[in-house]
């Protein structure tokens, strides 16, 4: 099934986007209800009915002994791999951590007068929870873009969850992955039980302090329940892109861009704006050329249906304001001038310039983490990034002189609020 062609104006942007498809906004409470009793399960039984969810939705009969993945079967995971895949996913590990570590934050301690100090210290967690989910195909690039912030910003435990094969094993790539990016521990869970066994703990899985990672609507409702109990990375929804394009895009470019994202599922987006509608119909051409082709194409053909969308703009200016009411996950900038262009976005979570900055670079290899906000939350959350994993904890250091010198006035803002005993406290040190 072909994408819509369809006309947008600055007087009907908003209906425009609307008439898109409004994903994600289905009716979760029979979810939340089946979620919910996982987790509550889980809390109470522990590993018995973390045992029993895997054999019921994963088909794989577990002990509680073999939950965690041994490093033998690590190892032989890793030596089983096409040595250029393994060589290809070092290289793509190394961009990555590059990347975070200039994302490293310090702490700071200032002066205020007389001796007294203020300040913050910025501490890495103590055990964060990645979960990666199964599906139809593995994602080692996930792992090394969830795993490696953690590692690098110290998090002394990071546990690794993932489901199992129908046979009770892992992906070696899945493992492989694992290992390189520095997970310390790897288990063989799934679904929103893992997400529950991670947020509470059982006899054998670690409570964790943060949970990341991708997850399809059971997953990443158990997060939004267990939110609160542990912290999470954002509420991922299905993936999107958003491309802009003027006459000097290439429009089989741009088609096989909007492919990329179109493959994932049947709820992704791929949408295109333009101010050039010969552009819009050679793109729509080419994407049908492509779709044919594509070995995902039943997913592509329900995507591109429902959610997908090629926009003809009456400027690259209505196209902006168009990109910035969707907050798009990925924005690429195929126009004649992709650095002038960019300044004026504040919407998205990650960004490519120009034609030969397509969004599977990111995906995979240059080091900007692809964990990325989804469904317009670009417009207030960031990439997964190493800030994620540390906490701050502020410091106040003031001594006898310098608290002598303000506490007077600490004593009367607390009055104020009838907080007698503040008050007192400060006045405790100085009056009878």
């Amino acid at each position: 099934m072909r994408c819509k062609l369809v006309e947008g104006t600055k007087e009907n942007l908003k209906a425009t986007v609307q008439s898109l498809g409004v994903r994600g906004k289905m009716d979760l409470k029979p979810v939340i209800d089946v979620v919910q009793d996982v987790i509550d399960n889980i809390r109470e039984n522990g590993d018995t009915a973390l045992l029993g969810y895997t054999e019921k939705f994963d088909g794989v009969s577990l002990t509680s002994a073999q939950l965690r993945v041994s490093e033998k079967e690590i190892e032989d995971a890793i030596a089983s791999i096409d040595p250029n895949l393994l060589s290809v996913m070092t290289k793509a590990a190394d961009n990555i951590r590059k990347f975070h570590e200039q994302q490293k934050e310090q702490g700071f301690m200032m002066n205020v007068g007389n001796g007294a100090k203020i300040g913050v210290r910025v501490r890495p967690i103590s055990i964060a929870g990645i979960y990666v989910p199964g599906g139809t195909a593995p994602l080692p690039s996930t792992v090394l873009m969830d795993v490696i912030p953690a590692s690098v910003a110290g998090v002394e435990r990071i546990v690794f969850a993932t489901p199992p094969r129908k046979d009770g094993t892992i992906a070696p790539v899945i493992l492989a992955a694992a290992k390189i990016a520095g997970a310390t521990e790897i288990y063989r869970m799934g679904g929103a039980q893992a997400i529950a066994a991670m947020a509470y703990g059982t006899e054998t899985i670690p409570r964790v302090d943060k949970i990341c990672g991708p997850g399809n609507i059971y997953v990443n409702t158990a997060k939004r329940l267990v939110f609160g109990q542990v912290d999470i990375d954002m509420f991922a929804g299905p993936s999107e892109i958003l491309i802009i394009a003027d006459k000097t895009a290439d429009p089989d470019f741009v088609a096989a861009d909007m492919l990329s994202q179109a493959e994932h599922d049947k709820m992704a987006s791929a949408i295109v704006l333009t101010d050039s509608r010969e552009l819009a119909e050679k793109v729509l051409e080419c994407a049908d050329i492509r779709s044919e082709k594509a070995e995902r194409r039943d997913i592509i053909a329900k995507s591109m249906e429902d959610y997908c969308a090629i926009i003809v703009c009456d400027s690259l200016d209505t196209a902006i304001n168009f990109s910035e009411e969707i907050a798009p996950e990925h924005l690429e900038l195929c126009v004649e001038d992709p650095e002038r262009l960019s300044e004026k976005i504040n919407n998205c979570g990650a960004m490519f310039l120009g034609s030969y900055s397509p969004e599977p670079l990111g995906d995979y290899f240059a080091g900007p983490n692809h964990t990325l906000p989804t469904s317009g939350t670009a417009r207030f959350f960031s990439p997964l990034n190493t800030g994620d994993f540390y906490k701050k904890m502020s410091v106040i250091n003031y001594n006898e002189e310098t608290l002598k010198e303000v506490y007077k006035d600490v004593a009367a803002f607390a009055d104020s609020e009838g907080l007698t005993c503040h008050a007192n406290a400060v006045r405790a040190r100085f009056e009878d």
